[in-house]
């Protein structure tokens, strides 16, 4: 156990946020924390890292806070860099301090030596290099040079200065920070916010092999399906436990709520009976044993209560197209889009009632595409049509932060004047703005509230074509899954961009795919597209070693290639060699500094030079076959 907090509670004022917390955090754990917006999965975060103060729950054991030995706590709080004019490369290097004063040290100490060996210099040479080896000194380029590629930073991003990356590049790199610096307890707010599909799919694995343990707070549920072992729920204000990914919880949380419904009722209706029991024999002499027993019967049985019905309020919105648009819905000829330069040519058709996802890295043309085909810019060649009787949806996501002055109410009436006030309230109601929810202004709002006031106001037209740019932004769990039920019973067409997997997975049944060589489209869903993405890496050597080791045969001679299976035996060979190559070097390392630690021969200046001499050809040996690894490694995809 390294931290836990029993019977907590926090409180803001009069206002009691979470009441009654049970929550712990053991050695090399994969914790999840899911709930609604707004339930506190971040206050407990904060209860964590001791930002907000605790006090007594309202459960019925005492309240107590325990923390085994002191912890190290890694959270992502805010972006602040001390130097923007400093380098990502060199604001990286800062969490390796200790590492790099100590290569400075040694370099020191060796010129030192050099010029005047004495006993005190060697060993202290000694002990300080075998500190760095602890440190990981000898692995540590590797580590965040392979984060920042992972991170989508190119080589010359590194040496770009910190003012000159994007808000969400910021976080990214606060990200790497965090990461690299291996706290004890990991604690991760919406860690995928501003990562790509690919960035996503290489955290996962990170994590799930991270040696110490890791709290996250994400809507995202593959990822969170992936990454964890137990979930805790915020409902009501209390914590609940359990164990397993976001899957079992899901099914855990039916059950015990199936569960606990039966039980109670199969007891108020024994309690029924044998309170009818007792009455009916309270004043008869001859009973009177058998009425006592009951009434203690009655007097030990523990109250099931019923269960709390599942928090699900969520908007809602029953609608399908005004018009039925025909069958040829979209189709889109070598269209090619982008601003001062092509972002890509797109070719698709698109039928009535299909969804299409629209994936792929940030900045490669998604939200661009869907400006396009809503003729909010211009292509720069090709062409885009549409079928007869076609009406167009179109959800932006900067919708999230329009700003209005106009209260709730008058800004959906402006676009409907024809409603009555009854259903203009009706309409908004559906969406979660009641009472005088419909006075507060616009720009008064929550990121979720606008998105939730600009959804109302383009489900209320009724299109048959819906085009929706990350919709799902600043949605809770069951926002999402609201949202998900209500465009699979959509009758109309669907397009729409989402880093969301798990939501692309469910909605989608096509696939268009921005990748690096193009947009391309699948006729296929999101679990079979990635399957495709796990294969790519070797299909992609296939036709590489296609081109390079097919050798036009000499009249007589007889024509040789290499199969891609046998290239890539071959490269699996290779990585499995140049670890035990590490291995050795590493070992004959360790021996080194164990024979420059021996009074024989730190006193000896002539050994001492042979001995530091070899280890900067190990050490030069050990970085090159790294780099070997590391590239090999990186084309069989096994990082």
């Amino acid at each position: 156990m390294l931290f836990k907090i029993t019977n907590g509670a926090v409180s803001f004022g009069a206002d009691t946020v979470l009441e009654r917390i049970d929550f712990e955090i053991k050695d090399r754990e994969k914790i999840a924390i899911v709930g609604r917006n707004g339930s506190g999965k971040t206050t407990l975060l904060k209860c964590v890292t001791g930002d907000v103060t605790l006090e007594e729950g309202t459960g019925e054991t005492g309240f107590t806070v325990t923390k085994t030995g002191a912890p190290v706590i890694g959270y992502l709080k805010q972006i602040a860099f001390s130097d923007e004019d400093e380098t990502l490369l060199n604001e990286v290097l800062k969490v390796f301090k200790n590492i790099t004063d100590i290569e400075s040290k040694l370099a020191v100490l060796l010129k030192e030596i050099e010029l005047n060996p004495t006993e005190e210099k060697v060993k202290e040479y000694s002990l300080l290099n075998d500190r760095y080896d602890f440190l990981g000194g000898y692995t540590y380029k590797k580590e965040y040079s392979v984060m920042i590629k992972k991170f989508g930073f190119t080589e010359e991003d590194k040496h770009k200065k910190l003012r000159e990356f994007s808000g969400g590049q910021r976080t990214k790199i606060a990200f790497i920070k965090l990461l690299l610096s291996h706290p004890d307890v990991l604690l991760l707010d919406e860690p995928t916010n501003h990562l790509d599909i690919t960035a996503v799919k290489w955290l996962e694995g990170y994590l799930k092999s991270y040696k110490s343990a890791v709290v996250t707070v994400s809507h995202d549920r593959m990822f969170v399906d992936r990454t964890v072992d137990k979930v805790y729920e915020i409902e009501y204000g209390e914590t609940k436990c359990y164990h397993g990914n976001y899957t079992s919880f899901e099914r855990q949380k039916k059950e015990n709520y199936q569960k606990q419904l039966k039980d109670h009722e199969y007891q108020a209706e024994e309690i029924k009976r044998l309170t009818r029991l007792i009455e009916r024999f309270r004043y008869k002499a001859t009973k009177a044993k058998m009425v006592q027993s009951k009434i203690k019967l009655l007097d030990r049985m523990k109250i099931i209560d019923k269960p709390d019905r599942y928090d699900l309020k969520s908007f809602h919105a029953n609608f399908q197209p005004k018009l039925e648009s025909v069958k040829n819905v979209l189709t889109v000829k070598d269209l090619v889009i982008g601003y001062d330069k092509p972002l890509g040519t797109v070719n698709l058709e698109l039928f009535k009632g299909q969804k299409l996802g629209v994936i792929g890295d940030n900045g490669v043309g998604k939200s661009t595409f869907l400006k396009t085909i809503c003729s909010k810019i211009l292509p720069l060649s090709g062409s885009f049509t549409y079928g007869l009787n076609t009406e167009v949806g179109y959800f932006d996501q900067k919708m999230a932060e329009y700003v209005s002055d106009k209260s709730v109410y008058d800004d959906f009436y402006d676009d409907f004047p024809h409603l009555t006030e009854t259903e203009v309230r009706s309409s908004l109601g559906a969406f979660l703005f009641t009472g005088d929810d419909v006075f507060k202004k616009v720009s008064d709002l929550s990121g979720g509230e606008r998105v939730r006031l600009a959804l109302c106001k383009i489900f209320k037209r009724k299109p048959n074509v819906l085009i929706l740019d990350e919709p799902t932004n600043h949605m809770d769990i069951v926002g999402k899954e609201t949202l998900e039920n209500m465009l699979l019973g959509y009758k109309g067409t669907v397009i729409f961009v989402s880093h969301d997997r798990y939501f692309v997975n469910k909605v989608a049944d096509k696939i268009l795919a921005f990748e690096g060589d193009g947009a391309k489209f699948y006729p296929i869903n999101y679990s079979e597209y990635e399957e495709i993405l796990d294969k790519r890496i070797l299909e992609e050597d296939a036709k590489l070693n296609q081109q390079k080791n097919t050798v036009t045969p000499v009249t007589g001679a007889k024509k040789t290639f290499s199969t891609p299976l046998k290239d890539r035996s071959k490269k699996q060979k290779r990585v499995e060699k140049i670890s035990k190559e590490l291995e050795i070097l590493e070992a004959e390392v360790a021996s080194i500094n164990a024979l420059l630690e021996s009074p024989k021969v730190y006193s000896d200046y002539v050994k001492v030079t042979e001995l530091n001499d070899r280890l900067i050809v190990l050490t030069k040996n050990i970085d090159d076959l790294s780099t070997e690894w590391l590239t090999l490694s990186e084309e069989l995809d096994i990082l």
